[in-house]
């Protein structure tokens, strides 16, 4: 039984061995000059277009973070109802992309540990940033995915599903 234990063991940590990403300034930016239109700066601060949408890629590798966002608006056209579709999006409807203020702009961002990121969650990643920023204002969505609540503001995005627990709640 013990045998079997250390050998369960050891199999997981090979497979989370496998399943780190290591994800690294060198292979982002090789990910963004391939998925995007435009790719201008330096390493760790990069200026993107992507779906015809100006987008900053931020990294700090000793923090192991990435910021990925683009403006929406100027936070001072902000009403009242706005602040309250974007905070029940933020829980709903804006998934990995989140709205947020930020020296007097609204911004549609998505933030993570760098070296965890995936390929495809930096695909992802810049659809939901620019997504939910084209949203703003009336869907407030990052993707055809919701976790429900948006039918309490009256609107729904394009395509929600839901599990069928969440029906019933």
């Amino acid at each position: 039984m013990y045998t079997r234990t250390v050998f369960l063991f050891l199999l997981s940590l090979c497979c989370l061995t496998i399943q780190a990403q290591d994800m690294t300034n060198k292979k982002l930016q090789r990910i963004l000059e391939e998925t995007t239109e435009k790719v201008d700066g330096k390493t760790g601060l990069w200026r993107v277009t992507h779906r015809e949408r100006i987008l900053m890629v931020i990294t700090d590798e000793s923090a192991n973070r990435v910021r990925i966002f683009t403006f929406v608006t100027e936070e001072a056209k902000l009403e009242a109802k706005h602040i309250k579709r974007m905070l029940n999006a933020n829980f709903h409807s804006a998934l990995d992309a989140k709205y947020a203020l930020s020296n007097g702009f609204v911004i549609s961002v998505f933030t993570h540990p760098l070296k965890e990121l995936t390929e495809a969650q930096t695909i992802d990643a810049l659809k939901q940033v620019v997504t939910l920023s084209h949203t703003f204002g009336t869907t407030y969505t990052s993707t055809d995915w919701a976790f429900g609540g948006v039918e309490e503001e009256g609107l729904k995005p394009r395509n929600v599903r839901r599990k069928k627990t969440e029906k019933r709640l």
